[in-house]
Formats: C-alpha cells, sequence, structure tokens
C-alpha cells in the first residue's frame, strides 16, 4: 500500500527547487556581468584616450627640456610632442636631456624670422604633421620659453573639460594693421588680432591646414615694416602700429576662424600669460616689441601666484570682460606662462621640488 506525501512536504520541496535555480540563475547572471566588465575594462584600456598635441615652436634647442620633462612624467599616452626647430636640428642625447623629445623634430622645418609670414608657415607645418596622428585631439603652441604653471593631469582636464578651442581674439582698431588691399577676400569686419599662443580642436586645426583663401593673402599683404636701428636706444614711437604694422602670427588663426564664421566654437582667451607691462622697466633689453623676459632673480612664489590668481581678461577695444571658468566653475586664466629664462625656470623648478612654495601654491599643483 502506497503512503500519500503529505502536502506541506511537496510545497517545500517545490520552493526550495525555485530558491535553488533561482539563486543558480543569480550567480550565473553576476558571472556574466562580471565577465562582461571585465572584458570591458580590457577593451577600454586597450583603446587610446584622446590626446594633446604639444606644439613647440623653437630657435634650436629646448632651453626648458627639464622643467617640461618634469611636467610630462605620469601624463603617458595622454600627449604627443612637436618641435619646429631650424632645419637640420635633431633632438637627440647631445641636444636634450629630456627623453620626451628625442627625434620630435619635424623634418620638413623651415627658416623662421620674427613678424614675418614663415612663422605661420612653421605653425602649419606643426598642424600638419600632428593632425596625422588620428587621436590627437587638442593642438597647443608653445614658445621656447614657456613653462607649465600647473601639474600634467590639471592641465589636461582643464583643456578637454570643453569642446572649443581657446583663442585670444579681438577686434583690431589700430591703423596700420589691416591692410585694405585684402577685401573683398578679408573684409575689415573680420580683422581679428590675438596671441599665437592658441590651443585647437582637430576640427579647428584642419581649417589651418586645409586653408587656401586667407593664408596667401597674408603671405602677401599681412608684413612687418622693420624698425630703424636707432629706436633701439631710443624711447619708443608715440604710434608704434604704424611703425611695425602687420604681424601675421598675431592675426591669422583669429581672422581664419571669424573668417570661416567659427567665432561661436572658440572660448576667446589665450591659457598662455605674457607680460606686456613694460613701462616701469629700467632694463633697456626689455624695452621693445616684444613682453618681459622673467630672470633669475624675477622667478619667486610670489610672480608665479599673481599669474595663477587671474581670473578674468579685459579686451578694451571690445568693451569686453573674459572671466575665466572650467567646467562650469570658475578658474584661473592660465596654464602657461612665458617668456622665462632657463635660469629662471630651473629656479622655480628646484622650489617647488624642495617644497620651498608656500602651502596655498602646493595645493594649485604646480608641476
Amino acid at each position: 500500500m502506497k503512503r500519500k506525501v503529505p502536502q506541506q512536504k511537496s510545497h517545500n520541496y517545490k520552493w526550495r527547487r525555485k530558491l535553488f535555480a533561482a539563486i543558480l540563475l543569480g550567480f550565473c547572471f553576476v558571472t556574466l556581468m562580471l565577465l562582461m566588465q571585465s572584458q570591458y575594462s580590457r577593451i577600454m584600456m586597450q583603446m587610446p584616450v584622446p590626446k594633446i598635441a604639444f606644439m613647440f615652436i623653437a630657435r634650436n634647442r629646448l632651453p626648458l627640456d627639464l622643467v617640461w620633462d618634469a611636467f610630462f612624467q605620469g601624463g603617458e599616452n595622454k600627449f604627443s610632442i612637436y618641435v619646429h626647430s631650424r632645419p637640420g636640428f635633431l633632438f637627440n642625447k647631445a641636444t636634450t636631456r629630456s627623453a620626451y623629445f628625442f627625434n620630435r623634430q619635424v623634418n620638413d622645418s623651415i627658416q623662421v624670422d620674427w613678424g614675418e609670414s614663415s612663422m605661420i608657415v612653421a605653425e602649419r607645418i606643426l598642424l600638419k604633421h600632428a593632425l596625422e596622428d588620428p587621436f590627437n585631439d587638442r593642438f597647443l603652441f608653445l614658445s621656447d620659453s614657456c613653462i607649465p604653471l600647473y601639474n600634467f593631469s590639471y592641465t589636461y582636464d582643464y583643456i578637454m573639460s570643453t569642446p572649443s578651442s581657446f583663442v585670444d581674439s579681438f577686434a583690431d582698431t589700430k591703423e596700420g594693421r589691416y591692410n585694405p588691399k585684402m577685401d573683398p577676400v578679408i573684409p575689415v569686419l573680420n580683422w581679428r588680432k590675438g596671441s599665437q599662443w592658441v590651443v585647437l580642436t582637430r576640427k579647428h586645426a584642419e581649417v589651418v591646414v586645409e586653408d587656401n583663401t586667407v593664408f596667401p593673402m597674408f603671405q602677401q599683404h599681412c608684413k612687418r615694416r622693420s624698425l630703424p636701428e636707432f629706436w633701439r636706444d631710443r624711447p619708443l614711437p608715440a604710434d608704434a602700429s604704424k611703425e611695425h604694422n602687420c604681424i601675421p602670427d598675431e592675426h591669422y588663426v583669429q581672422t581664419l576662424l571669424a573668417q570661416e564664421g567659427l567665432e561661436g566654437e572658440v572660448t576667446r582667451r589665450s591659457l598662455t600669460y605674457s607680460s606686456w607691462d613694460l613701462s616701469s622697466s629700467k632694463d633697456h633689453e626689455r624695452r621693445g616689441w616684444h613682453p618681459v623676459t622673467y630672470k633669475f632673480s624675477d622667478a619667486t612664489p610670489m610672480l608665479i601666484q599673481s599669474i595663477k590668481d587671474t581670473d578674468n581678461i579685459y579686451y578694451e577695444t571690445e568693451y569686453r570682460r573674459e572671466w575665466c571658468s572650467s567646467k562650469g566653475k570658475p578658474s584661473p586664466c592660465f596654464l602657461f606662462a612665458r617668456k622665462f629664462t632657463r635660469p629662471a625656470a630651473l629656479r622655480l623648478l628646484n622650489m617647488s621640488l624642495l617644497g620651498a612654495f608656500n602651502e596655498a601654491t602646493r595645493k594649485s599643483n604646480l608641476w
């Protein structure tokens, strides 16, 4: 005679079986998710991140290579380097103390003269080479006397946090700069002035390299008038604009972007600080058409902090004040500064490494 299984026992058995199946299914799901996450992480680690192309314009060697060597450490895979130096100059163990610059010279460089169109030719050469790397996403021009004000991580995040280019650009109302012969190809309404030390998005870098309209006009009609030799030891003329006329690198990128209707995609300020206040300088060597050069005695924590404390820029010709921000919050205006001699830059670097800066400066991640 067969015994009947109690209904309660049968119900418990089915409930346990369902629970076991649910646990097993959950385990399999979690295992699958972990495998997928691991695979995703592996793929993401293998995918190159967007890079900043650091493009240096140098006379010969880079006198501040040790400063940049310290800056680039820890930023691997997030930057590339290109240097335009005089034709035939090579960056190797004999000419630079930083391995980051080994063989980073472009092979088709030209002789560059200050204030001539050869400067914008050099800029286009650098951009052409940098655009060959599909992972270069921002294109940054630097001189051989520039120093970084912050470490690489802060600099990278600042530049990459916005989809716009950083181009110092304002309406140029001074006489003697715009050549009427440029009209109608370049109307005076599109004539702009600013610093050549720009940061371009890939789209805007391509616009510069592919330009075959504005560039020829600059080569033909934007020329510097040389100052007479006697001005070197005498007071500067009252109207300097009429004396050195049109400096191509101070107008080209700005005017081109205005001409192409791209100013809405640009943050109209530079990330590189220069001091043009020469009125108080007693050093005749510092008085002329170039910004102040900082020497060993100038290189102090106070100088750096004063530059980093700048949070707005005023443009007189447009009655425009540009308040600086990053990620929607107020921020310092400048990431780089010039012009620094090698002794001045190395003094700052040594002070930073030895912890001689005050607490506020250390917190701001200088190098």
